[in-house]
């Protein structure tokens, strides 16, 4: 029988003490593997009985109970050629094998553990208890390797984009008398004028404010003769500028003081405005309302639409008195791009005042501007209480706080982030809670739901994988990325080389893990038990955890005996 990696030549043999009646003789057995493995969630075990010719009498049989560990397996039964029952039949004189298999749902107690086996012997039947089988160690268990697999799950976050700058305007309006293009002096002093030159002021000694240009807009009424209107809203447009122009060349703002910043245009009569200031005027009733603008759209010819609206009568009066004085304007347009908040601004804000930003400022700063945990876990969090409905806030908020171990805050926010928006990252982020809480079935469910095939998913499914006994898939599902799990899942599929390789690469290399599986490589590859032990103390000074588990761990069975070994674990 072999070790299954040492290639060390092991026979489990018990010779069967011989009674004055000789039913039973020179029993043997081979286990494979020996030490058992945990494969899966289950231990899977293969005895061949050896019976030499002549071993075991025509009418005999023999109940052989194995145990591993404190756990009672099934019992296997052999006979001889005579015996009428269930059991596999051996015949006298050549003698022969009888081969059991089993598989065991492994528990804890089962790591440092002896299969063992102990038997009844019958003649007929009856039990000949003088020559019972005696207790017998069949094979070491069980190594666990498997259960080294790290469990954390990557998570799968949200992002956000926002400007850098805003193209923006501010504008004020020039009003005019019926065919008049004049502008008046109390014109260029109303409030809305004067609140935009103070504002190009300001703006002048604002970084973040760049002027682009300045529009002056002409509109004429839709009453009067078109083409004396186009021009009329022309003359308007110049005129504005020209007065705009002196009013900052007043104001010492004299590079707008010329026509360089300045595009003028004649928009002619103003249909548009004008269904504004109708449905603006509130002393006007709706069906004239209706009324005023069906004459103004069933003719297309200008003067015969001046002639049904003077028809009006009354209702044209009406229109003549509040709401086309309104449109008879020129209207000054700032075009100017802002520069939004920097860098540095973003994370201060976000540190003083988070509510006051939005839900893409915070997440985007948060995501790309904030590395440490504990900060973007803090941002994220302002932004799930601001932002209750935005999904990404609470998925961000949930997989930092699994990150950070907050495992029951993560599946709180990561469940509100469920029930707002059914969604894939949130349904990973959720499969790694339940990892973490021991519900493999749960987070294997949820995994399956993920249409997101990122690498981070298949990453996570390879966790599982492991832990299936599902080995070389594992390892192609960890990716490109040398990881801890990828050489877990290499060594166990026998790739001892690739399994060094990507561990060297990887960054658990010094870790105590990391350290740990290099000493398993070791004794895997029969590197010597000095290299075994090296690692193991250096695994140990990190992490003393691993002293008492080098001590029983079946993957150092065969350097239990040696000194320096002894020495480093106990």
């Amino acid at each position: 029988m072999k070790f299954n990696f040492y290639n060390v030549l092991f026979l489990g043999f018990a010779a069967l003490s011989v009674t004055s009646c000789d039913q039973l003789k020179e029993l043997s057995y081979s286990t494979t593997p020996n030490p058992l493995e945990l494969h899966g969630d289950s231990v899977a075990i293969t005895v061949t009985v050896n019976i030499p010719p002549k071993g075991i009498k025509k009418k005999v049989s023999a109940e052989i109970t194995p145990m591993l560990g404190d756990t009672k397996l099934t019992t296997w039964k052999i006979q001889g050629e005579k015996v009428t029952g269930n059991g596999q039949t051996i015949t006298f004189k050549p003698g022969g094998t009888a081969t059991f298999t089993e598989t065991v749902a492994y528990n804890s107690s089962m790591e440092a553990a002896d299969l063992k086996l102990t038997g009844k012997v019958f003649k007929g039947d009856k039990e000949k208890t003088k020559e019972a089988l005696p207790e017998t160690k069949l094979a070491d268990a069980t190594i666990i390797t498997p259960l080294l697999v790290q469990p954390t799950f990557k998570m799968l976050t949200e992002t956000a984009t926002i400007p850098r700058s805003f193209e923006k305007t501010v504008s004020a309006e020039v009003n005019y008398l019926k065919g008049k293009s004049d502008v008046r002096a109390a014109e260029m002093k109303d409030k809305d004028v004067t609140d935009l030159v103070a504002w190009i002021q300001t703006a002048q000694s604002n970084p973040k404010i760049k002027i682009n240009s300045i529009e002056v807009k002409g509109y004429a009424s839709p009453d009067g003769e078109e083409t004396f209107n186009n021009n009329l809203s022309g003359a308007r447009s110049k005129a504005t500028r020209t007065a705009f122009m002196n009013l900052m060349k007043k104001s010492k703002l004299t590079m707008y003081a010329d026509t360089t910043n300045y595009v003028t245009a004649a928009l002619g009569e103003d249909f548009e405005g004008f269904k504004v200031e109708l449905e603006r005027t509130a002393g006007i009733p709706q069906n004239d309302k209706d009324l005023f603008l069906r004459v103004l759209t069933m003719s297309a010819d200008p003067k015969q639409r001046e002639k049904d609206l003077v028809a009006l009568g009354k209702g044209f009066t009406q229109l003549e008195k509040e709401v086309f004085p309104k449109i008879r304007r020129a209207v000054i347009v700032v075009n100017y791009t802002e520069q939004g908040l920097s860098d540095d601004e973003l994370r201060a804000k976000a540190d003083a005042s988070p509510a006051e930003m939005s839900a893409d400022e915070l997440i985007f700063t948060a995501s790309t501007l904030v590395k440490d945990l504990a900060t973007q876990g803090k941002i994220y969090d302002a932004a799930a209480l601001a932002y209750p409905s935005d999904v990404r806030a609470l998925n961000n908020a949930g997989a930092v706080a699994y990150m950070q171990g907050n495992v029951a805050k993560a599946k709180t926010n990561l469940e509100k982030a469920l029930n707002v928006k059914d969604n894939s990252k949130t349904k990973n982020n959720l499969a790694g809670v339940a990892m973490s809480q021991g519900d493999r079935a749960t987070a294997k469910k949820m995994l399956s739901q993920v249409k997101d095939k990122s690498a981070e998913v298949s990453y996570n499914n390879a966790v599982i994988m492991i832990l299936e006994g599902k080995y070389s898939t594992a390892a192609t599902s960890c990716g490109s990325e040398a990881s801890f799990n990828k050489a877990l899942a290499q060594l166990l599929n026998g790739n001892l080389d690739d399994a060094s390789k990507t561990l060297s690469s990887s960054k658990d290399k010094d870790s105590a893990d990391g350290y740990y599986l290099k000493a398993i490589i070791a004794a895997r590859s029969n590197a010597g038990v000095d290299a075994v032990v090296s690692n193991l103390k250096s695994a140990i000074s990190k992490d003393k955890k691993y002293k008492e588990k080098a001590a029983k761990d079946r993957e150092f069975i065969k350097f239990m005996s040696d000194a320096s070994f002894s020495a480093a674990v106990n």
